[in-house]
């Protein structure tokens, strides 16, 4: 049998989930969870074989959260199931620690297939975001601005074009307002941009808002 924990924000998408396991008779949904601190604690308090994980729920979220949960005592495996299909997301969940990457728009069968694959030791990616991923990274020799960015000024690049406030985003990651702002420096020093306004344009240009 393999245990599974949901993790998503979304009540609707959690309950939709647990009725397509339930078709799957080796699959058992152990816990679920709506925020990445919630998923900490149910992790610590249920053993599980994997985390159905979105990549953005309340606080503590995508890379950081993969890479806390790949950090645990006897660590589950983490398969990603997002709306974001972006070469880049893709490729900073699975140098995180995730072991595979579904879309939110892939047939139920494809994510029940996913999860067999991956639990008998296996990888699963996306055949489509394998390929964007491979054509994304084949284009040039150089990098793209946001490529330049570490996973934190990534993290703190996608809440800024969001529209989080400084002080939002750090209580949110619980760092200081100092660290924040120390962070959004650097990434604006990386990427060459003078601003919010000009990180906003880019990331709609390129598809990296949240």
């Amino acid at each position: 049998m393999i245990r599974i924990i949901i993790a998503d924000d979304h009540n609707i998408v959690r309950q939709g989930l647990k009725q397509i396991f339930a078709l799957a008779p080796d699959i058992c949904v152990a816990d679920e969870a709506a925020s990445g601190h919630d998923l900490l604690a149910r992790l610590g308090a249920n053993a599980c074989d994997l985390v159905l994980l979105d990549m953005t729920m309340p606080g503590i979220s995508g890379v950081e959260l993969i890479k806390r949960i790949r950090q645990l005592e006897s660590a589950p495996l983490v398969l990603v199931l997002s709306m974001h299909n972006e070469a880049q997301l893709v490729s900073r969940a699975l140098k995180a620690g995730a072991i595979g990457y579904v879309t939110k728009d892939s047939d139920p069968e494809t994510l029940v297939a996913a999860i067999r694959k991956v639990a008998r030791g296996g990888k699963y990616i996306d055949p489509a975001l394998v390929d964007e991923m491979v054509f994304d990274q084949g284009l040039d020799g150089g990098r793209l601005p946001h490529e330049r960015l570490s996973d934190r000024e990534f993290q703190i690049f996608q809440l800024l074009v969001a529209g989080k406030s400084i002080t939002g985003i750090a209580e949110e990651l619980s760092l200081s307002s100092k660290t924040i702002s120390t962070h959004k420096l650097r990434l604006l020093q990386k990427m060459r941009m003078q601003g919010i306004a000009e990180l906003t344009r880019y990331a709609m240009e390129h598809r990296l808002t949240p």
